[in-house]
């Protein structure tokens, strides 16, 4: 791709998985980290690098200009020089400077790394710190999951894969290895497995491994699919299923209002089993009444299909190394599945072929008993169903800094007459069917990124670009973040014309009815729950506009007891000096982003920058992480070390 044409794609799309652009006046940290992305990223096949193309800030949308590059040849061969000496493997990028408008720009291309050379790492950070992924538009820094996919291309052995020590043969559990062979038999009667022995079968499934000791002990993966309730309670005690029943469709931000939940626990065929029942006993129900038929048949409002494979994408893709809970939370409108661990597939390919499991002995168990597919089919599976039942489309968040990945479906009929009564009001602006379509996703959901209108009306990412744009010059929509993570929430202009659009009755009777008989508040050791769903968009951290207590909270949780108590005593007028000593000293204990000292000290971002970092750093107390890169989006600051 030459320059000119990288302008041009900057300038339609943004930055994007495939293309970054940067002001460079030396091969910089910035620069390489993007280099390591690229190299690393499996499937994307490589990227390109514009040095000299640069962001107008302070525009509404996309907006790149030439700045040009004042020594292309010295950056070009500092950057050959770094490649072959910083990593751990040495890289080899095309390099080439082209002009445009008497201005010079340094295009580079990374090509992606073969598989016996990733993950490709900063020698001196080592691993994980060291390496990176290329997400969306951002370069982020690899976690253990990331690694375990590079390795599992190497044949490195998974986590699921690994003995449990504190486990013996006897916490597997009869009942489920009977449980099992009823399924593989209902799925492939023929089956071979089916005449092995229980402890032929354990190992053939990667169930029981032997321990140094020569002895058979059960895996990670043994244990989940066929451990004993007491089993599963004491070596993985957080890993179980919550459903909870929240009324109304926010989270519950009062800890005197209740609600109901149930905590289940038990081998992976009877907790789908039980997790299934305890939806569909709960979703609400239509009814229809099929020619010859006497009896009316009684529907869930979600198709089962629908239920059945998010509660085995779940289970089956979650991070058994995460020490929390699967959540289903039923809302009024809504049921949200929040489970541990992020997609290792990128979220702008979500749905397309192809699957990338974190846990591949699991998979293949509930793969060859029919419960999941493994090839990458479950959530265009659902996109689909969800379509031919006339339903809103679902919607998936996968969010790497809370390490969890959600997702929403909603019971809201799609384009019934409520709707086209709705968008009349709009006939002025002569809507086209699919803008139509997205504004109602936009008034049930809250937001629409250009992954859900493309899946949403099967148009390319430049037309969902475009026509979301124009819903947005139209001041029906308000653009938030950048790249790849660019979202629109609705205007005042489109929520005033919309009077449901917060107050839309729960379909069910105004009494939740009880999921247990002793209902409690939730535990204090389940994550957090932003109730937008664009709050773990806007920012990094998912800290949005309006401070939620339960984002915050974490973040006080982190710190020394006087400091806690110290943010806790600042008012609305508190003297700015204070706040800026404060803010010192939270930075000598770590490095901040300015969004979570926003949340902190519950002001606005950017009176954060002007009245507190601004002064700071004139004052030589506070520097930033990259001062090559002030627009950086991962930009923290920390305290000036005292000599």
């Amino acid at each position: 791709m030459t320059a000119q044409e990288l302008l041009e794609n900057l300038n339609l799309l943004d930055e994007n998985e495939r293309i970054e652009a940067k002001r460079a006046s030396e091969a910089g940290k910035s620069v390489l980290e993007s280099i390591c992305a690229f190299a690393n990223e499996p499937g994307l096949g490589g990227g390109w690098i514009a040095l000299g193309i640069v962001r107008e800030e302070m525009a509404l949308f996309p907006a790149y200009e030439v700045e040009g590059v004042a020594h292309p040849d010295k950056i070009s061969s500092d950057i050959a020089s770094q490649c072959r000496d910083s990593f751990n493997t040495p890289l080899r990028v095309e390099i080439s400077t082209e002009n445009i408008d008497g201005k010079n720009v340094v295009v580079v291309f990374v090509p992606e790394a073969q598989l016996q050379d990733k993950p490709v790492f900063f020698k001196s950070q080592g691993l994980p710190r060291g390496a990176y992924r290329r997400i969306g538009s951002t370069d982020q820094r690899c976690t253990d999951d990331d690694l375990a996919v590079f390795y599992q291309g190497r044949q490195q052995e998974s986590f699921d894969a690994g003995i449990v020590a504190d486990s013996t043969l006897d916490d597997l559990s009869p009942e489920a290895i009977a449980d099992y062979r009823k399924s593989l038999a209902e799925a492939n009667p023929d089956a071979e497995a089916l005449r092995w022995s229980d402890e032929e079968l354990f190992q053939a499934l990667g169930c029981i491994r032997r321990n140094p000791k020569g002895e058979w002990q059960p895996t990670v993966a043994g244990l989940i699919l066929f451990g004993k309730p007491s089993a599963l309670r004491r070596c993985f005690p957080m890993t179980r299923v919550d459903y909870i029943r929240v009324p109304g469709r926010e989270w519950v931000p009062d800890p005197d209002r209740r609600f109901d939940t149930v905590e289940l626990r038990d081998p992976l065929f009877r907790l789908i089993r039980r997790a299934q029942a305890a939806v569909l006993d709960d979703l609400p129900k239509s009814f229809g009444l099929d020619e010859g038929e006497l009896q009316r048949q009684d529907k869930p409002v979600i198709p089962l299909r629908v239920i059945r494979e998010a509660l085995v994408n779940a289970l089956m893709h979650r991070s058994y190394r995460s020490h929390s809970p699967v959540q289903i939370i039923r809302y009024a409108n809504r049921l949200e599945i929040r489970n541990p661990g992020f997609s290792l597939k990128s979220p702008e390919h979500l749905g397309e072929p192809g699957s990338q499991p974190r846990n591949p002995k699991i998979a293949a168990v509930l793969h060859e008993t029919r419960f999941a597919e493994t090839k990458g089919s479950g959530i265009r599976v659902m996109r689909e169903s969800m379509e031919q039942a006339g339903l809103t489309p679902p919607l998936f968040e996968s969010d790497r800094g809370n390490d969890q990945f959600v997702a929403r479906y909603f019971f809201h009929h799609f384009l019934g007459e409520e709707d086209i009564a709705w968008l009349a009001r709009f006939r002025d602006l002569h809507l086209s069917d699919e803008e139509a379509k997205a504004l109602i996703v936009v008034r049930e959901a809250g937001a629409i990124d250009n992954a859900t209108y493309r899946e949403l009306n099967k148009v390319d990412t430049l037309a969902a670009s475009q026509a979301l744009r124009r819903l947005r010059d139209a001041g029906l929509l308000t653009q938030k973040g950048r790249g790849s993570a660019t979202y629109y929430i609705p205007t005042g202009k489109l929520a005033a014309e919309d009077n449901n659009l917060s107050g839309k009755p729960d379909p069910l009777s105004s009494k939740p009815p009880a999921l247990s008989s002793n209902p409690s508040l939730l535990s204090s050791n389940l994550s957090p729950l932003p109730s937008n769903p664009h709050a773990v968009l806007d920012t990094p951290t998912g800290l949005a506009g309006k401070f939620d207590e339960a984002l915050v909270r974490p973040l006080l949780d982190s710190l020394p007891g006087s400091l806690a108590a110290r943010l806790g005593a600042i008012g609305k007028r508190h003297p700015p000096e204070e706040i800026r000593s404060l803010v010192v000293d939270l930075c000598t204990l770590r490095e901040w982003r300015v969004e979570e000292l926003s949340a902190l000290l519950r002001r606005n971002p950017e009176v954060v920058r002007q009245s507190y970092l601004r002064p700071l750093m004139r004052d030589d107390l506070l520097t930033m992480t990259n001062p090559l890169e002030p627009n950086d989006p991962q930009q923290a600051y920390r305290a000036v070390e005292k000599t």
